[in-house]
């Protein structure tokens, strides 16, 4: 498909566009012009997005083509939704060549704290499904987005490790921990204050009374500091791993929490 709107920007040599964004840049920072032309013929219509109040906050839904981790996938909002219990549903439907993913985020952005997601049983997903809790800033003009990722996958392949702490970028060796989740309930968090990132999984609530932890890893290189990014919880497909998604898949999120 080609494009809907297409954008040229002139900028000097010292000017490093992001890999990809919610909207333009300014003028201004290296950009010296920005202009923009509709693309031919009839535009898709994409569904609305909705929004929804998951532990207290308000989200909302992604809805069209987006890239993640180099896989276009289309976000459908219908795919998000909340139970009876106030628990958070991501699925992606659909069926093979044909999958819609799923991903809301955050209306506000949040500032330096601790992040916590309570996570049913994850062990189900096949390999090529991708469950991210992550920070991303979608129109800042710093190069990583100040994002931090936990991402719960197998990236395509039966016997990776299916958990990763990222500070991005994340192919440089010492901002990428691997590591290996078992069956069951955990809660996965990361506290963030100025040069430093705690990243966490503990096994349970992640409470008192919860169980112990799984793994816990400290980053102190190229830690962002905050500015407008939010939290966005997303399941979707990695295209390019060793094997193709064949059923649908379903997570659940019993809760979120910020503690400054």
């Amino acid at each position: 498909m080609l494009g809907i709107e297409y954008a040229a920007l002139l900028v000097d040599p010292t000017y490093n566009p992001p890999e990809q964004t919610e909207s333009l840049p300014i003028v201004g920072a290296g950009v010296a012009a920005v202009s923009t032309v509709k693309g031919q013929g009839m535009a898709p219509v994409f569904p609305s997005p909705t929004t929804l109040n998951f532990s207290g906050y308000e989200w909302t839904t992604s809805s069209g083509p987006i890239f993640h981790a180099g896989s276009r996938n289309f976000f459908d909002p219908a795919n998000v939704w909340l139970d009876k219990s106030g628990a958070l549903h991501l699925r992606i439907s659909g069926s093979p060549g044909k999958w819609t993913a799923a991903e809301c985020k955050l209306s506000r952005s949040l500032g330096y704290g601790t992040y916590r997601f309570q996570v049913r049983d994850v062990s189900h997903l096949e390999p090529s499904a991708v469950l991210t809790l992550i920070t991303w800033d979608g129109v800042g003009s710093e190069r990583n987005r100040r994002e931090l990722d936990i991402e719960l996958s197998r990236w395509g392949y039966i016997d990776n490790d299916n958990a990763h702490y990222v500070v991005q970028p994340y192919y440089v060796p010492a901002n990428i921990v691997r590591f290996r989740v078992p069956a069951g309930v955990f809660t996965y968090s990361f506290r963030w204050e100025p040069g430093q990132v705690t990243f966490s999984t503990m096994a349970g609530t992640g409470d008192a009374t919860g169980g112990p932890a799984i793994n816990q890893h400290v980053f102190t290189s190229e830690v962002p500091s905050p500015a407008g990014q939010t939290v966005r919880i997303a399941l979707y497909v990695f295209r390019v791993g060793h094997i193709p998604l064949e059923h649908v898949n379903e997570v659940v999120i019993d809760k979120f929490e910020y503690f400054p």
